[in-house]
C-alpha cells in the first residue's frame, strides 16, 4: 500500500503549505478587521 504520487511530490506539498498559510493568515486579517470595526462602532455609539 503506497501513497499517491502527489503526496510525495515536494513541490505540490510546498504549494499546499503556502496556500494553507495564506488562508489562515487571511482569516486572521479579516477577523481582526471585523473586530476592530465592531469596537469602533461601539465606541462611536457611546460618545453620542
Amino acid at each position: 500500500m503506497s501513497l499517491p504520487a502527489f503526496l510525495t511530490d515536494p513541490v505540490w506539498l510546498g504549494l499546499m503549505a503556502v496556500l494553507l498559510l495564506f488562508v489562515f493568515f487571511g482569516y486572521l486579517l479579516v477577523r481582526r478587521t471585523l473586530l476592530g470595526l465592531r469596537d469602533g462602532y461601539r465606541d462611536g455609539q457611546r460618545r453620542n
